[in-house]
């Protein structure tokens, strides 16, 4: 699978924010995509070195929309802890 399917996007969250200082990084991943795939992925995307990997799937929550319900979607979340010295910049500073 190519690095790019496997990424899908970076979460965007006060909570993703804060652990950015511990190296940190959280994306939203491909659903079958294991702990490996997705170190190598974040890689060969940003050139960085990956130590760890932490894997979870965030269930469905319910929605009502006047008289309908119906759940959000179910994604899987990579938080990934870079090693020492390496930085992901996210966001450009204009």
């Amino acid at each position: 699978m190519d690095p790019r399917e496997i990424i899908i996007r970076p979460v965007i969250s006060e909570h993703s924010y804060d652990m950015m200082e511990d190296n940190k990084y959280t994306f939203e991943v491909h659903k079958k995509a294991n702990k490996i795939e997705v170190a190598k992925a974040i890689e060969a995307i940003f050139g960085v070195k990956v130590t760890k990997v932490n894997t979870l799937n965030v269930k469905a929550k319910p929605k009502r929309m006047r008289y309908h319900e119906g759940k959000t979607r179910t994604w899987k979340k990579a938080i990934v802890t870079l090693a020492e010295g390496d930085t992901i910049e996210l966001f450009a500073a204009n």
